[in-house]
């Protein structure tokens, strides 16, 4: 062989094991996950519906912001769609349910609000483009507009009047047990507050607290029954008149979840908690009719983001990369 077909050869399995080095390391061009919706005449009844057995898993990677940077986590996606629904299914590990939100704990003499937050996973999808979203995901919309007065309140939404995004938020202590996920949408960050809106209808969750901000003003009314992890629930709570009957060690919920109604609760919610994991159904139909909600089309693909949340605040996440979603039938 000629010398300068063996110095060719050598430079192009050399350029060959490079590109495979870098890309297998995700330093360039990574590829960018697809979850596929398969199709099915009939939803999932439930998160052990036989359905979800045939569907395969795809593993997502997170990477820890704040407090959990350096952190990794990771959540196994599926997800099936009808003629009218899509249905989404998660499962992450995750070692303590954290479902306190600030409830109230009795001492016997005094009521305070403990300390603890919630489990959470987000989704963020396009409803119109939002610029650089395709490959840079939520690190577009978590920003701050320059001028703005108010940085902590100006950091999630968009640049833009004509981007927008639909936001779907299920909260273990504020929603979940109330059977829905938020639904909300990012639009154009104001020089004063965030873009992050809700939908328009009624839900979110209602604070337990008395005037002087001393104590809880609701207890669980004669005849209901707590929620799931003994959450009180607004629509069953009625205002305590008598104090003397709690004893130490009391807890009463401090965020009473609503009732969603309208644009607010299009996405439907099951969930359990076991062996160190929670598993997650959303579940919406393709099309609600709503400008403040994406309207899915099998023939199309949908860039989207998701974030977790480790009993923490909105700014301590584990964020996905931007993943794409496809149907197939």
């Amino acid at each position: 062989m000629p010398k300068r077909w063996q110095v060719a050869l050598f430079l192009g399995v050399l350029m060959g094991f490079t590109g495979l080095f870098i890309f297998s390391n995700g330093a360039v061009g990574a590829a960018k996950q697809t979850l596929t919706a398969v199709y099915s005449k009939t939803a999932p009844a439930g998160l052990d519906d036989p359905a979800w057995g045939k569907v395969k898993s795809l593993e997502v990677p997170f990477e820890g912001k704040e407090k959990f940077a350096g952190k990794k986590a990771a959540v196994s996606a599926k997800a099936v769609y009808t003629d009218s629904e899509i249905v989404f299914w998660f499962n992450w590990k995750d070692p303590t349910l954290s479902v306190t939100k600030e409830a109230w704990k009795f001492d016997g003499q005094n009521w305070a609000r403990q300390k603890g937050d919630e489990d959470r996973i987000s989704l963020l999808f396009e409803i119109n483009r939002i610029q650089n979203f395709a490959t840079k995901g939520c690190a577009v919309v978590c920003h701050v507009p320059a001028g703005a007065p108010n940085a902590k309140e100006g950091k999630f939404g968009t640049a833009t009047e004509a981007e927008k995004g639909d936001l779907w938020h299920w909260k273990a202590a504020r929603s979940d047990p109330a059977g829905y996920a938020d639904d909300g949408y990012l639009t154009k960050i104001g020089d004063t507050k965030g873009g992050r809106k809700p939908d328009a209808g009624k839900g979110g969750d209602k604070p337990n607290i008395t005037d002087d901000k001393t104590k809880p003003k609701y207890m669980l009314a004669p005849g209901k029954k707590l929620g799931k992890h003994n959450i009180l629930l607004a629509a069953d709570a009625v205002e305590i008149t008598d104090y003397t009957i709690f004893k130490a060690g009391d807890v009463i919920t401090y965020r009473m979840p609503l009732a969603a109604e309208g644009s607010f609760g299009d996405i439907k919610a099951v969930s359990r908690y076991g062996d160190g994991a929670w598993t997650v159904m959303l579940s919406r139909k393709l099309n609600t009719g709503n400008e403040d909600d994406v309207a899915f089309d099998p023939r199309k693909k949908y860039n989207f983001a998701m974030a977790l949340f480790d009993d923490s605040k909105d700014y301590d996440s584990y964020d996905s990369e931007v993943l794409s979603l496809e149907f197939k039938k």
